[in-house]
């Protein structure tokens, strides 16, 4: 806290000494320090005084100035504020200068004032914030600058937009036309600076970025501005956004269409300079808007209200008028006042005083008054300002309100596109909603939704009056060539190898590289580097790391698309499919004895075993009470359900079936055999015709689990995958860097100095394998899955076209031509485990064996359901047996005695015609005892 003190009373001691001599001549000095000096002994004052700092002869200052007078005598007119006190504005004209604008603010503080509005200078504002800080005065200012801050100073409130905000904007205009790069001409100014720093964080945000900041100074001449833009001129972008003043701003599109830069392809955006230039002229000649055709402007957005119409009607009359027009400084300005007058209204019904003392502070240490002593600090200061940010009305310009950050609440843009002899307007942006064509007003009724889907603009014409938009980049006059940086190869130069021709490098990946740049609308002027010294292959690690570092430019040939690599530069659509696989030595598997029972898992023979016992049972028993064929004794009836069992296997079943649910079990039994016939056929064919290769390898597991040295092709990005990704010792890895040495490898194995396997991308192992004449195999599945691509520099334009163009050769034919005159069409079949390729196991049948086992329980259920129905009805007693009584009065046998498990199996075990017989005789017998039992009764006396 002290050396806060202590900084700031340096400051004003700085001051001093400029105000000194200024204060002598001008007779304005104070000797003597007021202890308190209130400008009225009531509450309320008849007088307060208003601060304004403005350049009066500027575009904002011909809108601003008219507005503030207007705007107090209005106030100072309308009975229902203020009652009694009115406003006198003190005026201070800056004229463009940081110091007189400085000492004009320091003349205005000797005045008493309440507040002061202004300066639209970020400089100025920087100097006095710092003043107003300390005499405890509120600062309405124009000044846009996104670094001027209410946490950095405690008095200071924009009552216009922030210039976060349009840059932030124009960010948005930038991404949804989708331009990367983006030049910024600005004045080198706090102003020009600052805001085109937040415009490099906006742009960062959205994949784009300012390739080239060009300030220039205040008073340029005409030929810096030329040999600024002539050297914009040769770079790549087109791409401009235009932040400077108003007044001078006109004069970078006269030297711009002087050296043919307002043509097709150039986009030029600007700030909200050239709208409010606009707005405020009485008519602008012809040539003027020649030079402008085609730009794209952001003005502030002011909603449309019977209010500012009336205004717009009144503009005429005001005093000090130069212009028949004005802009949205003349609406902020004349709102500015308004919201101090309903602030100080309020302040005083609060019961807030007016009133001023000497700041301590302002004396040296022996007490004697510095030569500041007539300005005085604003007691009541702290309690106005925070008046002043609670206010809530609506005004010209729309809603007044502060945000959290002491900015205007809900800040908005109309988007302007130059054409013509006017503008017309495509869009709005807000923070609310982005990009649209709706008013903001609208929106902010909506939920916000800021989507890429939901933004959106009117068509655009742009300079040339085309509206095919620009593609927002060049290769740039006189400039170099792209530095393309080729692999040198040692190993499978059918891919890209040194050649004596005009470009020095010939293969299948120049080919199609070249296929795509004759696909792009514009010349692409390129030349190739070897990258390597022929002896071994470049680590395609360092040829990428090259490019990051602007070394080269891009790197073409096989180079794969990897995770790591994407993050750091940008790769063109995949032009070839690539995939780590496992080669592995092979051998030819003979014949054996027992290949018959290979068809089939031994879980698959074990459950097709027992449903074929299954099967037969239960048809044995659904048939045993109808079919005399299942009949007869037990050794009998056993050899019958084996039989049965294994014969449907060929369909040589000779037992008839008589029961229908048996017939309909053995139905879905067949069709279960017929399938599985037939598979076993289709199997064993495969196994004994087709040629069986094996290898001890059986795909990227079995290999890295085992301690068997593992081969990689130099340079190869399958180095660091085995070590980082899967875990295997880097001791286990060798190098291999020819073909040669690829086949030696294989041949002598892991027990003879060589390698159980190599891992390798899928494009190069079937070169390899074709050259070797198939004598190895790619064992189990592709395990990664990738491509190869073309790698720029992040952000470069040229990747998205060149993408474009790789996908209109994949659609015509031509990259397959390309592969078929390179590469070799002659594959190598891949073969892992022959005996697992080709056994059918149970998961491909057991849908088949749940349908029969399911037929099989349903008709179980039915067949002893109807047992059980007839075993209630049957009596095991001699069918001769005399009724001793009547059947009504005697109690059931079912429920008198127990019935023995023997009587059942003796029952089930019956004939069905026997026990229908039976059943039938009962039913007889029945009706004749009840017929007997009805006569033997007594008639009913008379």
């Amino acid at each position: 806290m002290e050396a806060y003190l202590q900084r700031n009373r340096v400051f004003l001691l700085l001051i001093s000494w400029i105000w000194v001599p200024l204060a002598v001549l001008g007779g304005t000095g104070n000797n003597t320090t007021k202890a308190t000096s209130p400008l009225s002994s009531f509450s309320r004052p008849k007088v307060v005084n208003v601060g304004a700092l403005f350049t009066a002869n500027s575009v904002i200052g011909r809108s601003a100035g008219p507005a503030l007078v207007a705007a107090i005598n209005d106030v100072n007119s309308d009975s229902s504020i203020l009652r009694g006190t009115k406003l006198n504005l003190i005026f201070q004209d800056t004229n463009c200068s940081g110091f007189v604008g400085t000492v004009d603010a320091l003349q205005l503080m000797e005045k008493e004032v309440i507040a002061a509005i202004g300066p639209q200078s970020s400089g100025i504002a920087h100097v006095i914030s710092h003043v107003m800080n300390e005499l405890q005065v509120p600062l309405l200012s124009f000044a846009t600058d996104p670094t001027l801050s209410s946490l950095q100073y405690s008095y200071f409130l924009r009552t216009v937009p922030n210039d976060h905000f349009q840059m932030y904007a124009i960010a948005d205009v930038v991404d949804y036309f989708g331009w990367k790069e983006v030049i910024a001409i600005f004045v080198d100014d706090d102003n020009g600076r600052n805001g085109i720093s937040v415009l490099g964080d906006a742009l960062a945000k959205k994949r784009a970025k300012l390739t080239y900041k060009a300030p220039f100074s205040p008073g340029a001449s005409s030929s810096e501005i030329d040999d600024l833009l002539v050297s914009m001129n040769l770079m790549e972008a087109r791409v401009f956004v235009v932040h400077v003043n108003p007044d001078t701003g006109l004069s970078i599109f006269s030297k711009a269409k002087n050296l043919g830069m307002m043509v097709g392809g150039y986009v030029w955006i600007t700030t909200d300079w050239l709208p409010s230039f606009l707005d405020s002229s009485d008519s602008v000649n012809p040539e003027t808007m020649d030079l402008i055709q085609g730009v794209v402007a952001l003005r502030h957005h002011t909603a449309d209200s019977d209010q500012k119409k009336k205004f717009a009607s009144r503009w005429k009359n005001f005093k000090n008028v130069e212009t028949s027009s004005f802009n949205s400084y003349a609406l902020y300005a004349y709102d500015t006042i308004w919201l101090l007058a309903r602030a100080l209204d309020l302040y005083f019904k609060d019961g807030g005083k007016v009133t001023f003392s000497d700041d301590p502070r302002l004396r040296d240490t022996n007490g004697s008054a510095l030569h500041l002593s007539s300005m005085q600090v604003f007691d009541q200061g702290q309690k106005l300002f925070q008046t002043l940010i609670g206010m809530n009305f609506t005004g010209l310009s729309g809603q007044i309100q502060f945000d959290s950050e002491k900015n205007l609440g809900h800040p908005a843009y109309d988007v302007l596109n130059i054409g013509g002899t006017g503008s017309r307007t495509v869009g709005y942006w807000s923070n609310y909603s982005g990009l649209s064509v709706v008013t903001p007003e609208i929106l902010y009724s909506k939920p916000p939704n800021t989507s890429t889907s939901t933004q959106h603009l009117y068509n655009v014409i742009w300079p040339g009056e085309t509206v095919t938009q620009p593609r927002g980049w060049v290769f740039p006059h006189n400039g170099k060539p792209l530095q393309i940086a080729v692999p040198y190869r040692v190993t499978f130069k059918e891919f890209v190898h040194k050649d004596k021709g005009p470009s020095g490098v010939k293969g299948y990946c120049i080919d199609v590289f070249e296929a795509a740049i004759d696909l792009l609308p514009y010349a692409v002027p390129h030349v190739y580097i070897l990258y390597g010294d022929g002896k071994r292959n470049p680590s395609f690690k360092n040829l990428v790391n090259d490019v990051v570092t602007n070394k080269y430019d891009a790197a073409v040939g096989d180079v794969t698309i990897t995770t790591n690599r994407t993050r750091i530069v940008d790769f063109t659509q995949p032009y070839m499919e690539s995939g780590l696989v496992v080669v592995a030595p092979v051998k030819e598997l003979k014949s054996s004895p027992w290949a018959f029972l290979q068809p089939f898992t031994l879980q698959m023979w074990c459950v097709t075993g027992v449903f074929f016992l299954f099967v037969g049972t239960v048809v044995w028993i659904l048939e045993h009470r109808h079919n005399p064929e299942f009949r007869g004794s037990p050794r009998h009836q056993l050899v019958t359900v084996f039989w049965f069992s294994f014969s449907t296997m060929f369909f040589a079943h000779r037992e008839n079936t008589m029961s229908t649910l048996g017939r309909l079990v053995l139905i879905f039994w067949l069709f279960v055999v017929l399938i599985i016939n037939s598979s076993y056929t289709a199997s064993l064919t495969s196994i004994l015709t087709v040629r069986k290769l094996s290898s001890g390898i059986q795909g990227i597991d079995s290999l890295i689990s085992g301690s068997d040295p593992i081969g990689v092709q130099d340079g190869s990005f399958a180095y660091n995958y085995l070590i980082e990704e899967l875990g295997v010792l880097e001791s286990r890895i060798r190098i291999l860097k020819t073909e040669d040495e690829y086949t030696s490898a294989l041949k002598k194995g892991p027990q003879g100095g060589g390698v159980a396997g190599i891992v390798d991308e899928l494009p190069y192992v079937e070169l390899f394998l074709s050259n070797s004449k198939c004598e190895f195999r790619t064992v189990g599945q592709e395990f990664t899955k990738g491509g190869w691509g073309f790698a720029f520099q992040r952000d470069s334009p040229l990747a998205v076209d060149l993408s474009t163009a790789i996908l209109q050769l994949s659609e015509n034919g031509e990259l397959q031509r390309i592969h078929d005159k390179w590469l070799s069409t002659n594959g190598c079949s891949s073969q892992s485990n022959p005996a697992d390729d080709t056994q059918l196991s149970l998961k491909s049948f057991w849908g088949l064996f749940l349908i029969c086992a399911v037929a099989c329980f349903l008709a179980l259920v039915a067949f002893f359901c109807r047992v059980y129905c007839q075993f209630r009805r049957y009596d095991p007693e001699p069918e001769d047996q005399e009724i001793s009584e009547p059947e009504s009065v005697r109690p059931s046998r079912r429920t008198l005695r127990s019935v023995s498990f023997r009587d059942l199996i003796t029952f089930v075990d019956r004939r069905e015609s026997e026990i229908k017989d039976i059943l039938k005789r009962k039913s007889i017998d029945s009706k004749k005892h009840r017929g007997q039992s009805s006569d033997a009764q007594p008639s009913s006396p008379v």
